[in-house]
């Protein structure tokens, strides 16, 4: 398959590559750097105006938990070079990288792994069909023959794809329907996560760029949602850069692909991978240049902002002012006629599953935690508490105890209303409900570990236990109601945001040419620095407007510039400060549509009357402590059920390197436990057509170390690998003791972190990687690099 880059990714092509990557992103740079100034000092502003959201009543984990394993097993993955099925020992860590090594044994030996899989704007697929679909749709007119034989053959009934619009695509399988949907969920959990790639404490860097994006896509008069805004920046960018090459490069290339459609389908796939790494490389040496220089620029900028804050906060006002009195009557008219009427439709759509998500998530702590004590109770008291809370601790991490809460946000549909408001798919509100979800469930046990820690300094008795965390449980569902409560308002404002403001914006085009969308595109919101979350601007009669030019006439809006002193143009653009005036247009019917809809009890929403004060001032406190360790402190985790905790003169080494022991979250004996919840039983095995597999799978995993003396469960001993999660044909046997490594190297154990390097797959390499490049097995099952 390298002969296909090398003649179609030729010397010439690769320049045109570059060339057209080079322009995409200088345009799009300059958007950039026009907008970290907005945003440098919309924060700044915020800081000194803003009074910010209520306070919640949950606390929030400062401290993640890393160092844990999500989710570990063996699977087979298609090597494409080959086209043979190979087995590999698979691991998700906290950081949500798909780590696959070559067996376990190489994983014990420390042996680096052949792939880190960034699951960014990838899709899962269970079916060959759904991705034939797909790969016969991104290249036209490559539609297999009926009888022909397909691009992949999947040697059992369950298989997992990861696809991607651009990147590599990968191929795996299980031997029973229990691990597909097992490592479905754990898969879909990656997605979820490495889509959300910008963190949203960057207050800067993360609004500035995803203003940008929008703002250069609608200068290509492209509104809406984007399905592709997902991943870290680089990832985004080369998705950007992608949407413009991309198909320039299939309508040139296509036509000179040879051989049988499937064989064709193979070499775009291999081209479009071949072409998105270059873009990604460049892209991100060109992002990481112009962020810097604007870093070393940044303590200017904000020492000019502070200086003359109150004339710009002035000079704004009076743009805006300008710019409402051109635009609004037009802008309302719209709002009323296209708007408003399905502004209490929309909400109703995404309400009835947001509201049962939270609902259910409830449900699930309400159940782990009465089971927990049901347990404490028959097991021995506090001697057990420490194991059963490790576990409670990684319940939003539990991709199969949370699947129940996320599976309520997949009947959403916007039918009719999708079509009118032009967007193209509902993903973008079900993942956001998700991470919501996810959150609200973390801050929920993570409140009830600290109170249970607390109450646990007074040393109660078995009896007084039980009272003890009954009563901490109905103390912390209350606090969950309210700050679920306002969670879901905030996202059902932040969505009918996002499907009505690029509408209105697209209505508007004609008679602006400078328009853009509103201020968050991950998920439009008002902005934590806008009139519509703080007091209004300082300023009034002491400090007179700026300039006082007639109003432009229509057509005509990059003429308010006029109206901005040089000065302080950095900080204010015409753009922005119109795409605000449309979102104040929309933003009172979204309010009162919402608090409409609070006053309905089926959604379980409190009235923006009810404000519940913090009635803790001290749980706030508690917050600022150590992390809480129940393995250490209570023997949970740090070996087999009753051992001892780590002494607390233990060298600093060993500590180590008994944080870095996998331990999965999920395991298949966790089943066994008297009142846990979410039990099944495994599927039956997989038909007799996928027998062969069974036994090299089976061939592969005797070659691997004897099983240990104890069982693995979730307070594991704390030298055993985890059980991979599969029927018992497929599984392997108990994990074997990690070999020990001399203390200097404890740290090596932490499996690797998805690379930046690439958005794909990174591929075990002494060196750097090549702009092009393919990679196959020879017959020892070594990667070579080309």
């Amino acid at each position: 398959m390298g002969d296909v880059l090398s003649t179609h990714l030729d010397d010439a092509r690769r320049q045109h590559i570059t060339e057209k990557t080079g322009t995409i992103l200088t345009e799009f740079l300059r958007f950039y750097e026009d907008q970290y100034g907005v945003a440098l000092f919309n924060s700044m502003r915020h800081e000194i105006e803003g009074t910010g959201a209520p306070q919640a009543q949950l606390l929030w984990r400062k401290v993640p938990l890393d160092e844990r394993i999500i989710f570990s097993g063996n699977l087979f993955q298609y090597q494409e070079d080959n086209k043979k099925w190979r087995n590999r020992f698979s691991l998700v860590p906290h950081n949500y990288g798909l780590v696959l090594y070559e067996n376990k044994v190489a994983y014990e030996r420390q042996v680096p792994p052949r792939a880190v899989i960034n699951s960014a704007g990838y899709k899962i697929l269970t079916s060959v069909d759904q991705y034939l679909e797909l790969v016969g749709n991104s290249l036209p007119g490559t539609t297999s023959k009926s009888g022909s034989a397909p691009i992949l053959k999947c040697p059992t009934q369950f298989p997992l794809i990861l696809w991607h619009p651009s990147a590599r695509h990968y191929y795996f399988c299980m031997m029973t329907e229990a691990e597909q949907d097992k490592w479905h969920a754990v898969l879909q959990d990656c997605i979820r996560h490495c889509n959300n790639g910008i963190p949203e404490n960057s207050k800067v860097e993360g609004p500035a760029f995803t203003d940008a994006i929008r703002m250069y896509r609608q200068s290509k008069e492209l509104y809406g949602t984007w399905e592709m805004l997902c991943g870290n920046e680089v990832q985004i960018l080369s998705n950007l850069v992608m949407e413009e090459l991309g198909p320039e490069l299939k309508a040139e290339l296509a036509p000179r692909l040879k051989g049988k459609p499937q064989e064709r389908q193979r070499q775009w796939i291999q081209i479009s991978d071949a072409v998105y790494r270059m873009v990604y490389e460049q892209a991100k040496a060109r992002f990481e240049a112009v962020l810097s220089k604007l870093q070393l620029a940044r303590p200017a900028m904000e020492a000019a902002i502070r200086t003359d804050m109150d004339q710009i906060i002035t000079s704004k006002e009076h743009l805006a002012s300008k710019i409402r009195a051109f635009i609004l009557p037009k802008a309302e008219v719209c709002v009323r006629n296209h708007v408003q009427p399905y502004i209490p439709s929309i909400l109703e759509a995404l309400m009835v599953p947001t509201s049962q998500g939270f609902t259910e998530v409830r449900d699930v702590f309400f159940k782990e935690v009465t089971d927990m004590n049901l347990n404490v109770i028959n097991e021995g008291g506090a001697d057990k508490l420490g194991e059963y809370m490790e576990k409670l601790s990684q319940l939003a991490s539990h991709p199969l105890k949370m699947q129940s809460c996320y599976e309520k946000m997949e009947p959403l549909r916007l039918d009719g209303l999708q079509q009118r408001f032009d967007v193209s798919s509902t993903a973008v509100f079900k993942q956001r409900a998700q991470i919501h979800m996810r959150e609200q469930m973390d801050n929920a046990v993570y409140t009830f570990e600290t109170l249970l820690h607390q109450e646990l300094g007074k040393g109660p008795t078995k009896e007084e236990l039980c009272k003890s965390i009954q009563r901490i449980l109905e103390r912390v569902l209350k606090k969950y109601d309210y700050d679920s409560s306002s969670v879901r308002k905030r996202f059902f404002r932040e969505a009918l945001l996002q499907i009505t403001i690029p509408f209105l914006l697209k209505k508007l085009a004609p008679t602006c040419k400078s328009v853009s969308p509103p201020p968050r595109p991950s998920l439009l919101r008002p902005p934590e620095h806008s009139p519509l979350r703080g007091p209004r601007a300082q300023g009034g009669p002491d400090h007179p407007p700026a300039l006082s030019l007639p109003t432009p006439p229509p057509q005509e809006l990059p003429r308010f510039q006029e109206l901005i002193f040089e000065d302080f143009a950095r900080f204010i653009l015409v753009e922005n400060t119109y795409e605000e005036v449309v979102l104040q247009t929309v933003m009172k019917d979204i309010l009162q549509a919402v608090k409409e809809a609070a006053v309905q009890r089926k959604h379980n929403l409190y009235r923006d009357s009810m404000v519940m004060h913090n009635s803790d001032p001290n749980l706030h406190l508690l917050a600022e402590g150590a992390p809480i360790d129940w393995g250490e402190e209570y023997g949970g985790s740090g070996g087999d059920s009753g051992s001892p905790s780590v002494p607390e003169a233990a060298p600093l080494s060993e500590k180590r390197r008994r944080a870095k022991q996998v331990v999965s979250v999920v395991q298949d004996e966790e089943a066994g436990l008297p009142f846990e919840a979410g039990s099944e039983p495994l599927s039956p095995a997989s038909p007799d057509s996928v027998t062969e597999l069974r036994g090299l799978l089976a061939r592969d995993l005797r070659a691997e170390s004897p099983p240990p003396a104890g069982p693995l469960l979730n307070g594991a001993p704390s030298q055993e690998s985890p059980q991979p999660v599969a029927a018992p044909e497929a599984s392997s046997p108990p994990a074997s003791p990690l070999r020990q490594p001399p203390p200097g190297k404890a740290a090596d154990l932490e499996p690797p972190k998805p690379s930046d390097q690439e958005t794909g797959e990174q591929v075990s390499s002494p060196g750097g990687r090549p702009p092009i490049h393919t990679t196959t097995e020879d017959s020892a099952g070594v990667q070579t690099e080309f």
